[in-house]
């Protein structure tokens, strides 16, 4: 079992060569604890509180280990901490507002909210002396936020080649990659850093699993394998690498034991938050493929529905429609359950972050038999492109 790093102060940033410009320890730290809790690319997106994003914007699980720390406060408490601690911190501002964008629930046309967040730390941004790795940060998260990914990848990639062990250039090139369907970048980007994760650096086994991902999707199952359980063997709950270890046994065929895998597994990552429920859809796919419908569907109502409907989160949402949609594919009767995702994804029809969202949202829209909201979402998406 991987033991728990102290947070990192000011001076402990500087001797990682990663320094972050501000003189509070405290903002230092708990942006140490935003960077290990908090959520990737399904982080729902919401309101926004002054110059950080906080509270119904962040309900999502942490980025790198993928749970909630409660007794940090969670992502909520640590938000809400750090823009007390220094409220000019640019990169508080950056790893705040990305988060959010990086959810891909809401965008800067729309938002006015998240607007003025990207405004506020692109102005925070200009009033103080970054290091260039700082700069490139805040230039990233702009460029994403305009829609450009490609040239936010560049940019996250400007940093990785300088200081490979900065873990939130890393995850946030990682997602946009795999939004982009990069899935070579989205490998070999985590291959140039990998060798300068030795075992002494805060979150260096969740590399081990970050890189299995991108090996899995570029086929290179058994590659994947053993460094996701590699990754295991040090944190069993490490909720990401149980992840690919279920997309392997998926696209080998192996549903014996990808059913077993999942079974044996469940207590170290059922509390993972909101990627608990993924895999949770990874393990009702198993089902699916024997032909065990009312057991897949049982899933479903047990912890996929019960977590779109308290979070929200665009990962929710997708693992939804998409097993009410593969079930009704083989031609299994879901009643009413379209009813209950409708309310959540109806807000989003005008929302054109990715295609993969939109195809997601047009699946409920079908399935719950709502032709205005069908409308609604293909003309703006018309009038989008």
């Amino acid at each position: 079992m991987a033991a728990t790093s102290p947070l990192r102060d000011c001076q402990a940033w500087k001797d990682a060569r990663l320094p972050l410009s501000t003189t509070s320890n405290e903002a230092c730290k708990l942006f140490d604890a935003t960077l290990t809790q908090d959520s990737e690319w399904w982080v729902d997106s919401g309101g926004c509180r002054g110059m950080f994003f906080e509270g119904a914007g962040l309900t999502g699980p942490p980025y790198v280990k993928w749970t909630n720390d409660k007794s940090l406060g969670g992502i909520e408490g640590c938000l809400s901490k750090l823009k007390a601690a220094d409220p000019t911190f640019a990169m508080g501002h950056a790893i705040s507002t990305g988060l959010v964008l990086i959810g891909t629930g809401s965008s800067v046309k729309l938002d006015k909210e998240l607007d003025l967040a990207v405004k506020t730390m692109m102005e925070v941004s200009r009033t103080q002396p970054l290091t260039r790795r700082e700069q490139l940060h805040v230039s990233a998260v702009e460029t994403f936020a305009k829609g450009n990914f490609p040239k936010a990848c560049e940019l996250w990639e400007q940093i990785l080649q300088d200081h490979p062990t900065d873990m939130l250039a890393l995850k946030f090139s990682h997602d946009a990659y795999f939004y982009l369907g990069y899935q070579e970048q989205m490998r070999d980007s985590v291959a140039r850093i990998y060798p300068f994760w030795t075992p002494d650096i805060p979150l260096s086994s969740y590399v081990k699993g970050i890189y299995s991902f991108g090996l899995m999707e570029t086929n290179f199952y058994d590659q994947a394998e053993k460094l996701a359980k590699e990754a295991l063997s040090i944190n069993p709950t490490d909720a990401w690498s149980v992840h690919t270890v279920a997309h392997i046994h998926e696209m080998k065929a192996e549903i014996k034991d990808g059913l077993e895998f999942m079974q044996h597994s469940e207590t170290l990552w059922k509390d993972s938050d909101m990627l608990a429920c993924h895999n949770y859809w990874h393990w009702a796919l198993y089902l699916i493929e024997k032909g065990e419908y009312e057991a897949a569907l049982t899933i479903y109502d047990t912890h996929i529905l019960p977590s779109l409907q308290a979070n929200g989160a665009m990962l929710d949402v997708v693992d939804s429609c998409s097993m009410l949609y593969r079930l009704q594919m083989e031609g299994v009767s879901v009643g009413q359950r379209w009813q209950d995702v409708l309310p959540v994804t109806r807000k989003h029809s005008r929302d054109h972050t990715l295609l993969f969202n939109d195809a997601h949202f047009l699946m409920a829209s079908l399935g719950a038999h709502d032709p205005q909201t069908t409308q609604e979402l293909l003309t703006t998406l018309r009038d989008a492109s």
